[in-house]
């Protein structure tokens, strides 16, 4: 039998957001970790805030709905808090009654602001580590380096001489969006920058690639599960990425000799003679002239599998751009680059943990 379309609003709803929520919904599992850590953040946002005053958003349901943001591509704060006025999933992960308002998206991004000058996601990505620790879900001996470029929130129109006058044209001058002819002009990063971001670079990473405004966002990863444990965000150059990955090696506690794998272009004699200085093997893929590895790297069964493993870092770029939506960030600056690209991190390994536990769940 049809059924009516009948449409009658209720009053009163006897089901609450915790209620609604599916037992086995992927974020239930997500949020019981969350929760631990940020109770274990508890005293940082403590020293925070001030005893005295109004009260701000809480900084644990803002890091809740910050997580949100970026496992469902939400690529605005104002988009986030429509989301949040009907989304009963929304509300329950982030910890909303149904009849709590909910916060204008300009204070939220102020009180945002707040968590990038105290460093909360630096704490956030560690909690995150040491829980992966705990639940033997690390390798301390294998691990992999790679870096990525990050699109700049910055046109190419911003790309001008240093010493040039940052005043707009007028209107008849062909108002904002003036026709800028770039060709026949030479523009390095010497010379000129961004007005839009002075910290952004114009670099391309392959020959005949298109040069763009960019930052370089650096990965180190443990071999075993392909859980990330370290992030850095740097200018982007030639030199970058051996740079930072010599500086997330070198936070890697222990003095145990590792493994570290990476693509042809770390094949490069400093690097690898500076790996050896951290007791690490450098299982870098070999140049097809003039590599400085040699074949007593290269006999051992363990390099075959390093160059097996460090192809998975890939998934955690491709995982960041597409469902973190960090292919061109929405921030200014690489400090703020910086945050959100560690902090969206931590929300990879956060998914990646829930799914190791279900496989490894009897």
């Amino acid at each position: 039998m049809r059924g009516h379309d009948i449409q009658q609003d209720r009053m009163f709803s006897y089901l609450s957001p915790e209620e609604r929520v599916p037992a086995t919904h992927p974020l239930r599992q997500v949020r019981l970790i969350v929760d631990q850590i940020l109770k274990e953040m508890s005293p940082t946002f403590q020293r925070m805030y001030s005893r005295i005053g109004r009260p701000s958003i809480p900084p644990e349901k803002l890091l809740r709905a910050l997580l949100l943001q970026i496992f469902y591509s939400v690529r605005s704060e104002r988009l986030l808090m429509e989301q949040l006025e009907y989304n009963l999933l929304f509300r329950w992960f982030v910890g909303l009654s149904m009849d709590d308002p909910v916060w204008e998206h300009s204070s939220f991004s102020k009180n945002r602001q707040r968590l990038i000058d105290a460093e909360i996601s630096q704490e956030f990505f560690g909690k995150v580590h040491e829980y992966a620790t705990q639940q033997g879900l690390l390798s301390d001996e294998h691990f992999t380096v790679d870096g990525t470029l990050i699109e700049a929130w910055a046109s190419q129109k911003s790309f001008q001489a240093k010493d040039s006058d940052r005043t707009p044209p007028t209107s008849g001058e062909g108002g904002r969006n003036v026709e800028v002819d770039f060709h026949g002009k030479e523009r390095t990063n010497d010379t000129h920058e961004s007005k839009t971001d002075p910290d952004a670079r114009l670099y391309k990473k392959a020959k005949g690639a298109e040069a763009r405004l960019c930052y370089l966002g650096h990965v180190a990863m443990e071999n075993r599960n392909g859980l990330v444990v370290d992030t850095v965000v740097t200018l982007a150059n030639g030199t970058a990425e051996r740079e930072a990955a010599l500086q997330m090696i070198s936070r890697i506690p222990g003095s145990h000799q590792i493994t570290v794998g990476a693509d042809k272009a770390y094949d490069v004699s400093d690097f690898v003679q500076d790996m050896h200085e951290l007791r690490a093997t450098p299982h870098v893929a070999r140049k097809v002239k003039g590599s400085a590895i040699d074949g007593r790297t290269t006999r051992h069964a363990g390099y075959q599998i390093s160059q097996k493993k460090r192809k998975r870092i890939e998934e955690i770029f491709g995982w960041m751009k597409t469902v973190g939506t960090l292919r061109k960030t929405r921030h200014r600056g690489r400090i703020r680059v910086s945050w959100i690209y560690q902090f969206t991190m931590a929300a990879y390994n956060l998914v990646r943990i829930r799914n190791l536990e279900l496989l490894h769940t009897p």
